[in-house]
């Protein structure tokens, strides 16, 4: 199999060049939509060029197809044939044609690893990659774990489990002392258990088909001193289990987190109300065998058909209220996921999603992101710049610093949007910052009315230089910046030109 270096995708020069907030994307022509798309993989249009025959491709033949009209590309051990697809890819033809004729399982990693491209690129798929010759005798081939490890990186895992007359303990070691609940996630399904551990950027999964029944309910330990997990089954029947059980695909592995696959669950919707005239408050809940707790500043993917086809698009879930006004909370914790999305009229997911009645399915993926909580721990001075849905990001992070970081000394939010209308949560936002000191809002529109008195404008210099004013001199400060990108890409080069450090700024992917 061919491995390009991740580093050659996308060109530093690319339109869809990864950054600290995400990739751009490029115009689509007329009649290159998704859906333009989807109807002419519907055409029966032979797009493979092989009559709809599937072939073994060697690494020879593979190379030869390197040019725009001839391109394919091997993901995962599947080759497709991209040509067809060039014209509507939203990085641009330029972001494809860096993996043309070769393996672009890493750039596609490194990208959009979150893409169904199974689904998308289906009817293109050329065949599989041909297998190598067998491993040369007298040697033997290395097992997943110590073939897939980096020589340097954390300690490798290890479980181990024990019963009593009503219940089953598997203890996961990760020999890590910053394991805490958000960095477990269980699915127990029809008695096959599935457990992902977050091991600093490797992944540790336990995946087992359980030898007995188990209730559906479960619970889960975390000792974060000595780093050890404990995941508490409760038996049907009082009787001793002989062994946990088969083990399943990966079973034991010990990966980097890239590499791994996405798993998705289905949760029901419970709830959806207006927060603005084109944004929704959507709360979903999770399946009742599940525990998932998505970490601040992470996001994860909601999938769902939409003409036949998979469509996957990123979201990151919000708290229920940015204020903590209740008695008692409204639905049990750690249940419910939150998200606030935007329709938009002439998208293919948002109005399918805001067509779902309640108790209809939406896949919902695991975690993802990069944002450390360590960033958080000691600051004084916390500046969040927001413009639209990029708000989102901003939820989570604004609660856990007002609740859990002592050093805390102000935050400020400045909140760009085009009127009045479109701003979210307003009425929570100037309550929390009349509730809590620490906290000051700023909203800044790019189409006010004439009746509007506050500012005005896009991200500028001169916005900025008198926003980010610390609460005293020299202060430890963090900036979190997300909306569009254009508008991340002009606020980090801002805030550089203003001498913020790298290491002061995180920017999300709106």
């Amino acid at each position: 199999m061919l491995n390009v270096p991740s580093q050659a995708f996308p060109a530093p020069s690319s339109q869809q060049r990864v950054s600290s907030q995400g990739r751009s994307k490029v115009p689509l022509k007329q009649g290159r939509s998704l859906m333009d798309w989807i109807r002419l993989t519907r055409s029966g249009k032979d797009l493979t060029g092989l009559k709809g025959r599937l072939i073994d491709v060697t690494e020879e033949e593979l190379k030869t197809h390197n040019k725009k009209d001839d391109c394919w590309i091997c993901i995962r051990g599947l080759v497709y044939n991209v040509s067809p697809y060039m014209e509507y890819h939203p990085g641009g033809e330029d972001e494809l044609m860096r993996a043309a004729g070769t393996d672009g399982t890493d750039l596609f990693n490194e990208v959009h690893r979150w893409v169904n491209y199974e689904s998308m690129l289906k009817e293109c798929l050329v065949g599989r990659m041909a297998m190598k010759p067998a491993v040369t005798k007298g040697m033997r081939p290395k097992s997943q774990v110590t073939d897939t490890l980096p020589r340097e990186g954390p300690s490798s895992p290890s479980y181990d489990w024990f019963q009593t007359e009503s219940s089953v303990t598997i203890v996961i070691y990760t020999k890590q002392k910053n394991i805490n609940l958000d960095s477990v996630i269980v699915d127990l399904q029809d008695d096959s258990l599935r457990a992902e551990v977050a091991i600093k950027d490797h992944s540790y999964l336990i995946h087992i088909e359980l030898s007995h029944e188990v209730q559906e309910n479960f619970s889960v330990r975390v000792i974060e001193n000595v780093g050890k997990i404990d995941i508490v089954l409760q038996k049907r029947e009082n009787i001793p289990w002989k062994c946990l059980g088969q083990p399943l695909e990966k079973h034991d592995s010990f990966i980097p987190k890239k590499d791994t696959v996405l798993y998705y669950r289905k949760c029901q919707l419970t709830s959806k109300e207006y927060v603005t005239h084109d944004t929704r408050l959507f709360c979903l809940m999770l399946p009742p065998s599940t525990h998932l707790q998505v970490p601040v500043g992470h996001h994860v993917y909601l999938k769902l058909s939409v003409t036949g086809a998979e469509i996957v698009k990123p979201y990151t879930p919000v708290s229920e209220s940015l204020l903590s006004d209740f008695k008692e909370p409204v639905l049990p914790p750690n249940k419910y996921i939150y998200f606030l999305i935007k329709i938009y009229p002439d998208g293919l997911f948002t109005p399918e999603l805001d067509r779902l009645q309640i108790g209809d399915f939406v896949s919902v993926s695991s975690p993802e992101g990069n944002f450390k909580l360590s960033k958080l721990q000691q600051v004084e001075d916390l500046f969040l710049l927001a413009a639209g849905t990029g708000f989102t990001p901003m939820v989570n992070v604004l609660n856990y610093s007002l609740t859990y970081v002592p050093s805390l000394r102000k935050v400020k939010l400045m909140f760009f949007n085009k009127t009045e209308e479109d701003i979210i949560w307003r009425c929570q936002l100037e309550k929390l910052a009349f509730k809590d000191k620490r906290f000051d809002i700023e909203f800044v529109l790019s189409a006010p009315s004439s009746e509007w008195n506050g500012k005005w404008g896009h991200v500028s210099q001169g916005l900025l230089s008198e926003f980010l004013q610390r609460s005293v001199e020299n202060s430890r400060v963090f900036l979190c910046i997300c909306g569009p990108t254009p508008f991340t890409d002009e606020g980090i080069r801002l805030l550089h030109d203003l001498n913020f450090s790298t290491d002061e700024i995180h920017g999300f992917t709106a």
